[in-house]
């Protein structure tokens, strides 16, 4: 038998490096991994997000192409008496159908009224101011202005949104 001694190729602390770099090699591979996985997700996400934007506004556009030119002028009237004149939805229906108003068709002006963006609380309560400073009315006589068939023909809760507003 030989006095031969195995020698480690590697000291101690060296051995008990060498995982722990290992490890943390590993840890940030893993993070990288995770990374680039959590950006693949969002790129799909919002790939997912701009293709569903992008078949709306299609969808929008060709809706906009097979309106009828009568339906899209009933609109822009619409807009106009709401924004212009401050009227109730069922005061802009009554002025475009009206053989003394627009005379649009019936159905012009219920697609203009169906598509119509407008806040007609904030139309009611500048009806209303109007007839507080102008007029000097009461604020029950203006609720019943605003409501009624021969008035405004806002809607009640259009109404009391507007003279619990007024200042």
């Amino acid at each position: 038998m030989g006095d031969k001694e195995a020698k480690p190729n590697a000291t101690a602390s060296e051995v008990t490096a060498q995982p722990k770099a290992e490890t943390a090699s590993a840890e940030q591979t893993a993070a990288e991994k995770e990374k680039a996985a959590s950006d693949k997700r969002t790129a799909e996400e919002q790939k997912a997000k701009d293709d569903t934007a992008a078949a709306e506004l299609a969808k929008k556009e060709a809706e906009a192409n097979s309106v009828p030119r009568e339906y899209k002028a009933a609109l822009d009237k619409a807009i106009t008496y709401a924004e212009v004149m401050n009227m109730s939805k069922a005061g802009v229906y009554d002025q475009l159908t009206s053989e003394y108003g627009e005379n649009f068709p019936k159905e012009a002006a219920q697609y203009a009224i169906d598509n119509i963006q407008f806040d007609w609380k904030e139309a009611a309560l500048k009806k209303a101011q109007t007839y507080a400073e102008s007029m000097s009315m009461s604020d029950s006589a203006i609720y019943d202005q605003l409501i009624s068939d021969y008035g405004e023909k806002f809607t009640k809760e259009e109404a009391k949104y507007a003279v619990a507003n007024l200042k």
